[in-house]
């Protein structure tokens, strides 16, 4: 068993100089880390956590690559629904929370949430989260975030992921998903094709 000698005060520890196991080491550290074995000796990382809002009305393809590349590279993401003001809702929030759920069916380090009831910096530090993604379909789309994700850091350090879009999906936006759901002379086939693979229910309902 791995041990170590250490003072200490935190009241769930014996006051006295003793013998500190690994598990009860892992039963009082905060904020959770991961403790990695390299090269003979035990490292203490941080769990790396990230946001990835959106309003996600529907949920598409594009989505779903950004939400699956970054649960590669996070210990966790939370996937959030947040207020656009910009767009018309249309489905609701459960609805929404639904699909997304659906659409990280195979991701266990994936969480779904939402937050419509405050800006996006309140929900971080409700939260613990200093680090937002954000997936980039091009010029036009880092021109949109960048102001945003610079005013982030100044109100509350948080720092912003970005993750390009994947170029066969690059044209898909929930804009115009919900644009050709609503023009009868587009089969709903054409439509299915960009939303998430895994069943998410058809846009035409």
């Amino acid at each position: 068993m791995w041990t170590h000698q250490a003072a200490t005060s935190d009241p769930r520890l014996p006051l006295h100089r003793g013998t500190l196991s690994l598990s009860r080491l892992l039963s009082v550290v905060w904020p959770p880390v991961h403790f990695n074995a390299v090269g003979g000796r035990l490292l203490l990382s941080p769990t790396m956590r990230a946001l990835f809002p959106g309003s996600f009305d529907p949920v598409t393809q594009g989505h779903q690559d950004v939400l699956r590349r970054a649960a590669l590279l996070f210990d966790e993401v939370v996937v959030c629904v947040m207020f656009n003001a910009n767009k018309t809702g249309r489905f609701t929030i459960p609805e929404r929370l639904d699909r997304l759920r659906a659409a990280a069916t195979d991701l266990g380090n994936v969480t779904v949430d939402s937050h419509t009831g405050g800006l996006m910096v309140d929900y971080c530090r409700r939260t613990g989260i200093d680090v937002v993604i954000r997936g980039i379909r091009g010029v036009t789309d880092l021109d949109y975030e960048m102001p945003m994700a610079r005013m982030n850091h100044e109100l509350a350090g948080v720092e912003t992921f970005f993750i390009a879009a994947d170029p066969a999906l690059a044209h898909i936006s929930s804009t115009l998903v919900t644009a050709m759901s609503r023009q009868d002379r587009v089969p709903s086939a054409d439509v299915s094709e960009l939303l998430p693979v895994g069943g998410c229910g058809s846009e035409g309902s």
